[in-house]
């Protein structure tokens, strides 16, 4: 309405005021309500032609889109194991610090289990304690057989050495006994020495690979202990808690609850533009927004992330070939719009439908050497137009209240 205002200024009202003074014709007698189309034909038709030629050019170069939301992306509260409830501390809607308790689950056999781990650690230890002693046990073992089979040694060695001074003195008999007892002493220092050597092993090796073991297991257990304890992983607010003592979770179930992480959706806003856009749309390109939430406020926006792929376009292999025209309606374009000034989507709620223009800027093009007056005329009459846009996006801030509250039944 307001291009066809403007364009009827520049098209209709000349042609009319050249009728009227120049030829005489006034309304009401020569101009009437049958005649008008005849009389103003070539106004009304430039003004028809002007009026589409001005919504091309400020629809193109200056894009408007009413799909555009603050987007924020939620936590779902779920447990990593199946459980009973056992205790709840997070309300139906309340905030929560990072690491938080949220709720625990009935958590009897994975303190038993944690329990029975410790246990075995502690076998171990005492095993370790037992493994040392008994190495003590076999020093002195070792050191007996060894004393018994210097003893015997000796006393061989001196049998032999009198049968070799005097022979007959010593009877063969006795050197073959004494001889027969130092081999079996010399036997049981070799054995004492491999019991040793097998509880050495023990010691160094084993136990502490029981132990190791066993510490591995005591910590899966107080993994599984902690698992009972639903945290939050963020700070934020938790919504539409509804979980309480007695019911049982699963984690391949619904979620208990939804955690919406601190200043989620308050940073920027995502705005879906048409694909004849994709060749306006740039980085750094000022826009403006006006959301239902926060009414009768126009808030500062620059472009900073244009999407290179339309999400309709996006398929997932499968056993069937693709049919075109079994595509979802044309998708968009999507753009990530931040505020200008700090805190400027201040007040606006996340996930509210905002209204958003985008305007081209050809100030670095009109600047540039190479641009001719023409083109450079032709430049800033897209720049100009814009304007209109601008005024058009206030009247919906305006309006907007009004269409919501009162025209659309509410």
């Amino acid at each position: 309405m307001l291009e066809l205002l403007l364009c009827s200024m520049l098209t209709v009202l000349p042609d009319y005021l050249y009728r009227r003074y120049a030829q005489g014709k006034r309304i009401g007698r020569e101009i009437t309500l049958f005649s008008v189309w005849y009389e103003l034909r070539w106004g009304i038709t430039a003004c028809v032609v002007l009026t589409i030629a001005l919504i091309t050019v400020i629809f193109y170069f200056h894009p408007s889109t009413t799909s555009a939301t603050l987007y924020f992306r939620t936590i779902p509260i779920v447990p990593e194991t199946i459980g009973r409830v056992a205790e709840v501390h997070a309300d139906f809607s309340a905030p929560v610090k990072k690491g938080e308790i949220l709720f625990r689950l009935d958590s009897s056999k994975q303190e038993a289990a944690l329990e029975t781990a410790r246990r075995r650690v502690a076998e171990v230890d005492a095993a370790m304690v037992a493994a040392q002693a008994d190495v003590l046990k076999a020093d002195a073992q070792i050191q007996e057989a060894k004393s018994a089979y210097q003893q015997a040694a000796e006393e061989l060695n001196v049998k032999r050495e009198l049968q070799k001074r005097n022979p007959g003195v010593v009877a063969q008999r006795d050197i073959e006994k004494l001889e027969v007892a130092a081999a079996g002493r010399q036997a049981t220092v070799d054995a004492t020495v491999a019991a040793k050597q097998s509880i050495t092993a023990r010691v160094t090796a084993l136990l502490p690979a029981e132990k190791a073991s066993a510490e591995a297991a005591l910590a899966q257990a107080q993994v599984e202990m902690d698992k009972t304890f639903i945290r939050a992983g963020v700070a934020g607010r938790v919504e539409q808690f509804l979980l309480r003592p007695g019911d049982v979770v699963n984690p391949m179930m619904r979620p208990a609850g939804i955690l919406i992480p601190e200043g989620a959706g308050r940073q920027r806003l995502a705005a879906g533009f048409g694909q004849i856009e994709a060749q306006v749309m740039k980085v750094g390109m000022l826009g403006e927004a006006t959301c239902i939430s926060k009414p009768w406020t126009v808030i500062p926006m620059v472009v900073t992330s244009v999407q290179d792929y339309i999400a309709a376009g996006q398929f997932r292999g499968g056993e069937q070939l693709i049919e075109a025209q079994q595509a979802a309606a044309p998708g968009s374009i999507l753009v990530l719009m931040e505020p200008i000034y700090k805190g400027g989507l201040d007040g606006v709620t996340p996930g509210s439908r905002c209204i958003v223009n985008a305007y081209t800027d050809n100030h670095d093009l009109i600047a540039a050497k190479e641009t001719g007056f023409l083109k450079g005329l032709w430049l800033h009459a897209i720049d100009a137009v814009g304007i209109v846009h601008a005024m058009l996006l206030r009247i919906q801030a305006l309006l907007l209240p009004v269409k919501t509250l009162v025209l659309s039944g509410h």
